[in-house]
């Protein structure tokens, strides 16, 4: 059974192994720049199979007018069961329903998102990073 946890300490290498599986592209080699993007988030939904971490939603947010969820990454063994629609939803009913919800979705995933409940969006606008 999958149970799910708020802001749990989760080990830089156990975030590797999620991204890595997952497919997301993150920088899985650059362990201090993973650990910093753990550090700084101030919301993370971890979804765990016993003590064996499968599934991070990391977010920023001031929890009161916006939330950008910078991570949706679920281990390819526990894709399409309903866990990344579960993280969202657990990061949303922390939000409430006055806090705007924002993720970048990579091309792979833009049929996905619709699925779970979020609306495509033209009004936006990007500063690539270089890496």
């Amino acid at each position: 059974m999958i149970e799910y946890k708020r802001n749990e300490k989760i080990s830089v290498e156990a975030f590797r192994q999620v991204l890595i599986s997952s497919g997301i592209n993150r920088p899985v080699d650059d362990i201090p720049r993973l650990q910093a993007m753990l550090d700084n988030s101030n919301l993370i939904w971890t979804a765990w199979d016993g003590d064996k971490l499968v599934a991070v939603a990391r977010s920023l947010t001031d929890f009161s007018f916006i939330c950008y969820m910078s991570d949706l990454a679920v281990a390819s063994d526990y894709q399409k069961q309903g866990i990344g629609k579960k993280l969202i939803d657990k990061t949303k009913e922390d939000l409430g329903p006055t806090v705007a919800f924002l993720l970048l979705s990579a091309p792979s995933a833009m049929e996905y998102y619709p699925k779970v409940g979020l609306k495509n969006i033209s009004n936006a606008f990007f500063t690539p990073r270089k890496d």
